[in-house]
């Protein structure tokens, strides 16, 4: 955790001109970070100036800000700092060519932080990496979240999930798997976008994680079935240790890093 800022915040600035190495600014986390996720939950509240008035505003997988001024805007913000992807959907926007420009949908200016769902995904990352054409403006950097994140992601939910398979049903651990694919089982882009930021901001709001009966699943799509690989119930677990006993989050608890202050708004 303790590597993250040199890891995402790091290259950010660099492209921005602001993180050269002697510069100790480059070193210092964001002081406040926004992470938006895609819940329609966010349609229900006006929290959009609050989200822009973050230092960084984190999206997920290509979810729409709203315009300046615009109703959207009033609900999920217009600012975006940091897109966040999971790489079957830079792949799927990679796929549509024009050298990953349906990618970047908040502009070229706008980094990209993914994680690898597949390593075959590597090649779309290596097509949006590549150098600009001749006399063409560099895009922001398309950064590639480290393995020791993602395996701290995966023991984080996993954790959760088996405490609260165990807690509501009153079986054996061992049994998890007769309730989730293990193969299949995985975090969401939602979960670690949250904590990513952790380690990169010195605060962090939450927005648009959670859901109600007369809300989609997401706030831009028609959808309202969850993805069963995901066990978004033990993810809401975790967000609420994380305001209100981060001391007892396992792994993190005894890596010796400070978390900053996180508010889930719902």
């Amino acid at each position: 955790m303790a590597e993250l800022v040199d890891l995402i915040k790091r290259p950010i600035d660099r492209y921005a001109g602001a993180g050269r190495e002697r510069d100790e600014q480059g070193r210092r986390p964001y002081a406040s970070c926004a992470v938006v996720g895609n819940s329609g939950v966010l349609l229900a509240r006006e929290h959009g100036a609050l989200i822009d008035a973050h230092d960084l505003v984190v999206r997920l997988n290509n979810a729409p800000a709203g315009e300046e001024g615009s109703w959207l805007a009033r609900h999920v913000g217009a600012r975006t700092g940091l897109a966040f992807l999971n790489s079957n959907v830079l792949s799927r926007c990679a796929a549509r060519g024009g050298r990953c420009r349906h990618c970047r949908a908040y502009g070229d200016r706008v980094p990209i932080l993914t994680y690898m769902c597949s390593a075959a995904h590597f090649v779309e990352h290596a097509v949006c990496s590549a150098a600009p054409a001749a006399g063409a403006e560099a895009a922001a950097p398309v950064t590639v979240t480290d393995p020791r994140l993602d395996a701290l992601c995966a023991r984080l939910v996993k954790y959760y999930s088996l405490r609260r398979f165990v807690r509501e049903t009153g079986r054996p651990a061992a049994e998890w798997a007769t309730r989730h694919e293990e193969g299949m089982f995985h975090y969401s882009s939602g979960m670690q976008a949250v904590v990513a930021a952790a380690g990169v901001c010195g605060r962090v709001s939450v927005f648009g994680f959670g859901k109600d009966p007369g809300a989609r699943h997401h706030y831009h799509t028609l959808q309202r079935g969850e993805l069963d690989l995901h066990d978004y119930e033990a993810e809401y677990e975790f967000y609420r240790d994380l305001e209100a006993r981060p001391e007892e989050i396992p792994f993190l608890r005894d890596s010796g890093f400070r978390l900053p202050p996180v508010v889930v708004y719902r």
